[in-house]
């Protein structure tokens, strides 16, 4: 249920704030024929009552209705009364009732459910300009929200202190234009100072409890999107395959999130803050692009097994992916990286385990960056399909080609980097195991092993047989550097299964 709540409610609150305006003649009949068009093409049935009065036209009792893509459950929406003003310069004006109701209905895990949900604004100006294939939506507003009003669980009402939830953008600025051909292409930009949210939760059958508020100042999006004519909204993998697809960058300036409460009788906090961050994404019937960073975040947790905070910082932090999400026969390229720079924790935390300081203290910092092709062999926007993955034995893919282009591991003193580049022969599973016989060559090199080997000895972390061990495998694997306490190594797998170690064969 929460699941879907979560996906229900980002939907509800993006329509809200995504309709903007430009340049030309467009005539309020204009723009409500496009709004019952571009709405019923994206799966809502849309209903109202017209009347004209002057320059005015009034659209009463606007009811929107749709059933979510893949769920049981439902969207509505009932919007009082619209005002649609012809300015005499050939533009629009939209007006909109201070607040309207909204509500997710459904079915989850056996039990029915709907969430009564208001949107309000306080002083949403919107102007249609342009024509009617090429129409432009601007809009300013002091704020927008959305704001839990109730919950009914099987037909009986949930106490209020169940689930309370409040979302808020202010002071924002935004435009979206629609070009209308064959396909609907809309690009939009918003800004606003701040979006703030406020989720609280009491779980009725336990003393759980729970409260989550945040705040990101100073956003920017800006984004595009195709929608095509035709598309069957009921199935989301029938969407991307109609042609629909979305690409977008967000960013912020900084951000701050606090978190409190109970769990098992036990209570807990959290808060966290960050010095801004980007996210970029796009998504088709062929890939699926994430790029996330975020700079400066410092983290707080204190719980009850602990008697002081846990505090933890970290001065850059990523996560990067590109992967082809259609099965073909053709090979196709892909991406991953990870990016965690300068993560440090406070000297209490240290003192857990290393006491006497033995162990440098230095920022530690993990970076990836990989790509590589692969053959797809399920379909990941069908659900159906994805759900298989987990009760059967399918494989999703083959993969045919990795190349390491940066590795990076620096922490308490040793610092490991490489480089590599493979491929895979998916038709030899035997020589490893199951999985496809690599070729090619990694170069490793490591700094400072051996320093740190001897601390862990003198900690008691490492016994001095094992610490015998690893550095017989140092010597079996490596070679000494030019500098001290350097090793390096040149990894090399060859066509015929061979394992060569610095020219050395170990299998």
């Amino acid at each position: 249920m929460t699941v879907f709540l979560r996906r229900s409610c980002g939907a509800a609150l993006a329509y809200a704030v995504a309709t903007n305006g430009a340049f030309a003649d467009v005539t309020a009949d204009d723009v409500w024929s496009d709004w019952q068009a571009y709405l019923g093409g994206m799966g809502y049935d849309v209903t109202g009552e017209q009347s004209v009065s002057g320059s005015v036209t009034t659209i009463s009792n606007m009811t929107m209705a749709m059933a979510i893509p893949d769920t049981e459950g439902t969207f509505d929406m009932v919007v009082p009364e619209m005002t649609l003003t012809e300015n005499g310069d050939g533009t629009v004006n939209i007006g909109f009732p201070a607040s309207f109701p909204m509500t997710i209905s459904g079915e989850a895990e056996g039990e029915t459910f709907s969430a009564d949900l208001v949107y309000s604004h306080d002083a949403l100006e919107m102007v249609v300009s342009g024509t009617p294939e090429n129409m432009t939506y601007d809009y300013t507003a002091n704020s927008l929200s959305l704001t839990l009003d109730s919950m009914e669980f099987d037909g009986e009402t949930a106490p209020d202190d169940m689930l309370a939830l409040n979302v808020q953008m202010n002071d924002i600025a935004g435009a979206s234009q629609m070009e209308i051909n064959e396909k609907r292409n809309i690009e939009q930009q918003l800004t606003a100072s701040s979006l703030s949210y406020d989720v609280a939760f009491n779980e009725p059958d336990s003393e759980d409890t729970g409260r989550i508020s945040g705040k990101l100042d100073e956003l920017k999006f800006d984004g595009d999107t195709i929608i095509p004519p035709g598309m069957d909204v009921a199935s989301i993998e029938d969407i991307y395959k109609a042609g629909f697809a979305a690409s977008g960058t967000f960013t912020y300036a900084s951000g701050s999130t606090e978190m409190a409460g109970t769990s098992e009788g036990e209570p807990f906090s959290l808060s966290s803050s960050s010095e801004g961050g980007r996210f970029t994404g796009s998504i088709d019937a062929q890939r699926l692009v994430y790029d996330l960073a975020q700079n400066g975040t410092k983290l707080a947790v204190t719980t009850a097994d602990l008697p002081f905070p846990i505090e933890m910082a970290m001065a850059n932090a990523g996560l990067k992916f590109e992967f082809p999400v259609q099965a073909s026969e053709e090979i196709q390229p892909f991406g991953f990286g990870i990016n965690l720079t300068d993560f440090t924790m406070s000297d209490i935390l240290w003192s857990m385990f290393d006491p006497a300081g033995a162990l440098p203290r230095d920022p530690a910092t993990i970076a990836l960056d990989t790509t590589g092709t692969a053959k797809v062999l399920v379909d990941f926007m069908d659900p159906e399909a994805v759900e298989e993955l987990e009760t059967s034995d399918v494989v999703p893919g083959e993969l045919h080609s990795l190349k390491i282009n940066e590795l990076l591991v620096s922490l308490v003193g040793a610092e490991l980097t490489g480089n590599g580049d493979f491929t895979f022969d998916n038709s030899n599973t035997e020589e490893f195991d199951g999985l496809p016989a690599p070729s090619g060559v990694a170069n490793l090199k490591l700094v400072g092993a051996n320093a740190l080997l001897d601390k862990l000895i003198g900690m008691g972390f490492v016994s001095e047989n094992d610490a015998l061990g690893a550095r017989m495998m140092m010597g079996l694997m490596a070679v000494p550097g030019e500098e001290p306490d350097t090793l390096n190594s040149n990894i090399e797998f060859t066509e015929d299964g061979q394992i060569l170690a610095n020219g050395q064969r170990i299998k």
